[in-house]
């Protein structure tokens, strides 16, 4: 689990069945901010793959999906399937990080800043907001982001 240095990008991966959901942290690894979502189609891996590029992204954090109890689940084919073709594709280096509750706290939060129309378009903020979660987990629990 090696966070980025000065300068380099993180970016957050939701991996679902309909959307990926992304987040990009800050040049300085202390914030993540929901960008978008791509579908995982030909298209969607190349959009994923163009920003990766764009944004030198050193270090992509996977959620993975595990159940209440912790333990992999069938979900966790899926996000290995996506790892292998992200390593793949990009060879950047990836982490998987349990991304348990982050769609739910991806719903209120959007609840509780009243974004119910966003939320009912189904544009993939939702996605979006549940990798920033995971994302700014996985930051806060390294040496470059310390809150006062």
């Amino acid at each position: 689990m090696t966070p980025a240095g000065p300068l380099e990008r993180i970016l957050g991966v939701d991996v679902g069945t309909r959307r990926i959901g992304l987040a990009l942290s800050d040049l300085l690894g202390i914030t993540a901010q929901p960008i978008s979502a791509v579908e995982p189609t030909d298209a969607g891996w190349k959009a994923l793959a163009e920003l990766i590029a764009r944004e030198s992204v050193r270090l992509v954090v996977v959620g993975l999906p595990l159940n209440l109890k912790g333990e992999r689940g069938k979900a966790v084919e899926v996000m290995s399937a996506f790892i292998v073709r992200l390593k793949a594709t990009t060879g950047v280096e990836v982490l998987e990080w349990d991304e348990r509750f982050t769609t739910t706290m991806a719903q209120r939060t959007m609840r509780d800043a009243a974004t119910k129309k966003r939320r009912e378009k189904r544009d993939g903020s939702l996605d979006s907001m549940a990798a920033a979660i995971l994302l700014q987990s996985y930051l806060d629990s390294t040496k470059h982001s310390r809150v006062c």
